[in-house]
């Protein structure tokens, strides 16, 4: 049997810092309202596109695992951000990474994209399809923010995170998982002046209007990744003991926080970074992959539970055998131009607009 091992893994994080004291000087808020709410301190502002931040954290990526993009055969992108609807921005990063004929495709759970993507590669692994695929969840959330209403405002950021998938026959990489969608209130989490259902023509389409009921939010959030845990545990033939990391999507520190008193884990075993970066959806769990391995708290062969929650309702949660190498066989050099504006600078003219709509 093939498995999909975990060879490489890189990131991207934009240089420009939106601290909670500089969000209170465009809506009425203050760090401690953030903090004690969120668990969020500061977030990233990029200052290029969705395309670029992804190219940045795959190209590190597959530095770490020692291979070319010619190597690839499949460039999987996770994100609701994309650069261009059409083309997909999959298709530039294969270009940007020299991923010469790989198939290239977007993909788009929201804040599961990662791991719906995870599966997708692996998947193709598993049925002798491919060799090699470079998996990617990248978003510009700020691009979506509605820079008048205080309640997205504070939630979310920008970044990328890749990993790097080679076939094997060592039992290892995606293990077990479960993915799912709960859309009779898909209507909870939404944009709702995006798409082709805008009627273009008859008025102007302003600033982006992301929606979210958090309560229901926060209830079906923990209820739909615990159980998918618990289903990926059965699945796996192990128990919540056996898990050596948790790895969840980075929300809301209440979320995490409710989630790892459900499943019974441990503080020193989940990784949180969401007070750095905040909700970067579908590149919340491949960042925070990559700083668990920089941390030391992924280990050669450790057992890791990850599990998310987007717009849709989409949901997954995954089981990952690490391999046995958790240092870079070549040292990540990818960077993005250089950036002399601050987060508030990038976004002058983004809050103006939000302002005076």
């Amino acid at each position: 049997m093939l498995y999909g091992k975990i060879t490489g893994w890189g990131k991207c994080l934009p240089p420009a810092i939106l601290t909670n004291q500089a969000i209170s000087d465009v809506v009425d808020t203050n760090d401690e309202w953030i903090t004690s709410r969120t668990g969020i301190s500061e977030r990233r502002v990029s200052h290029v596109s969705t395309a670029e931040l992804a190219t940045a954290a795959a190209k590190n990526a597959l530095a770490c695992a020692g291979i070319d993009g010619s190597d690839i055969d499949l460039v999987l992108l996770a994100t609701c951000s994309p650069s261009t609807m059409v083309a997909n921005t999959a298709s530039l990063v294969q270009k940007n990474i020299g991923a010469v004929g790989a198939a290239a495709c977007d993909v788009n759970a929201a804040c599961s994209g990662f791991l719906y993507a995870l599966q997708n590669a692996t998947a193709q692994i598993q049925a002798g399809m491919i060799k090699k695929a470079v998996v990617i969840g990248a978003e510009r959330m700020t691009w979506y923010v509605n820079w008048a209403r205080r309640d997205s405002a504070v939630l979310f950021g920008d970044g990328a995170g890749a990993v790097v998938i080679e076939a094997c026959d060592e039992p290892c990489g995606l293990m077990a998982t479960k993915t799912g969608c709960d859309s009779t209130d898909r209507d909870i989490l939404h944009i709702t002046n995006f798409g082709t259902d805008i009627n273009k023509y008859d008025a102007p389409v302003g600033p982006s209007d992301l929606l979210f009921e958090g309560r229901e939010i926060f209830k079906r959030a923990v209820k739909g990744m615990s159980d998918a845990c618990d289903d990926v545990l059965q699945k796996a033939d192990l128990a919540l003991t056996d898990i050596d990391v948790l790895i969840p999507h980075q929300a809301n520190l209440r979320i995490i926080q409710a989630i790892a008193q459900r499943l019974d884990v441990s503080d020193d075993k989940i990784m949180v970074n969401i007070n750095k970066y905040g909700n970067t959806s579908a590149a919340t769990v491949p960042i925070a992959l990559c700083e668990a391995v920089e941390q030391g708290l992924i280990q050669p062969d450790s057992n890791i539970m990850s599990a998310a929650f987007g717009a849709g309702l989409t949901w997954a949660a995954s089981y990952i055998k690490w391999g046995e190498r958790i240092t870079p066989i070549n040292q990540p050099t990818a960077k993005l131009p250089q950036n002399t504006k601050t987060a508030l600078e990038l976004l002058d003219g983004a809050i103006k607009a939000c302002q005076s709509a």
